[in-house]
């Protein structure tokens, strides 16, 4: 049996209710049903989720493993399903390409800016496929980033694709609440030098670079968990490990994020489109509207806004 996200709710129900029974009533079930499918779900996991007592159900450690993930998953998919209605509903706009960006202030903004166009957009960790997506005339645009001053997506491949950076960001660090470096205004790398480190996989160069700051910090990572950005909150959260973050990343309950001292690694966000496609006659409107956006997210960060103050104060561009 695999394991799927209905799973993780019924898991959550008989948590909360402490009953099978309860459980069973609340999630419209008999009760032999529900144990029948919990049985499957503990065999597919390899243990036991609850233990029975006199006093109803308590989850095992295991039990406890699956409902910290449930928590965070659960919550995640409700509010991915929410914004794909909203996407979808918003109507018009060009094609475009997402990024780990607040994709949806863009849409609503282009929604607005070309009620007479529809819009499709599909997600990649590669920025090496969004480029050569462009470059083949898949997709109007690029939104995506790039580890510091790294060339844009397929810039070797002889295509004559345009790219223009919609902003430039100091790379954040994530850290659980209660975290003794949560304190600070910027947390130094080195203080760092004995964490486990969570981050989004890509191919671009940004693991590369980490380990030479880290390096120039003087230690080596002790590990890179490599995952999607609800497990990579998931492991702040329960203290597993510190995350690499844009500067944007939004308040989330749990943790909070820093910038880095000294700003040793930066995100450049990038808008790129093919000079000959149709897209082009509103490639300027669209970039305008990508850096509106990430205006607006900067200013609703409160670490990116008080980053953006010391850093000014100081004279620092």
């Amino acid at each position: 049996m695999d394991l799927e996200l209905r799973h993780l709710k019924v898991v959550s129900a008989i948590a909360e209710a402490g009953s099978l029974t309860r459980a069973a009533t609340g999630l419209g079930l008999a009760q032999p049903a529900l144990s029948a499918q919990l049985k499957r779900m503990e065999r597919a996991l390899g243990g036991a989720l609850f233990v029975r007592g006199p006093q109803g159900v308590r989850p095992t450690e295991l039990g406890e493993l699956v409902l910290e993930r449930a928590r965070v998953l659960v919550p995640a998919v409700a509010e991915l399903q929410q914004e794909a209605l909203r996407f979808s509903r918003a109507g018009g706009a060009p094609r475009g390409r997402p990024a780990r960006f607040r994709l949806g202030g863009l849409v609503d903004r282009l929604a607005s800016a070309h009620p007479e166009a529809t819009v499709t957009t599909h997600t990649s960790w590669s920025a090496i496929e969004l480029g050569c997506l462009l470059a083949e005339g898949r997709i109007d645009y690029v939104l995506t980033g790039v580890c510091g001053q790294s060339p844009p997506p397929a810039a070797g491949t002889g295509e004559r694709l345009v790219w223009r950076e919609v902003a430039v960001d100091p790379v954040f660090v994530m850290l659980r609440e209660g975290h003794p470096l949560a304190q600070l205004p910027e947390v130094p790398l080195g203080e760092l030098a004995d964490a486990r480190w969570t981050n989004v996989p890509g191919d671009g160069c940004f693991a590369d670079c980490f380990a030479a700051a880290c390096a120039r910090a003087g230690f080596t990572p002790q590990a890179v968990y490599e995952t999607d950005t609800a497990s990579c909150v998931h492991l702040v959260q329960v203290g597993r490990a510190v995350g690499l973050c844009r500067a944007t990343f939004p308040p989330t309950p749990g943790l909070v994020t820093r910038p880095l001292a000294g700003s040793p690694l930066l995100w450049r966000h990038l808008l790129g489109w093919h000079p000959e496609s149709p897209a082009a006659g509103t490639a300027a409107d669209t970039l305008a509207h990508a850096r509106a956006v990430h205006e607006s997210a900067a200013g609703a960060s409160p670490s990116y806004a008080a980053w953006r103050r010391i850093h000014h104060a100081a004279g620092v561009p």
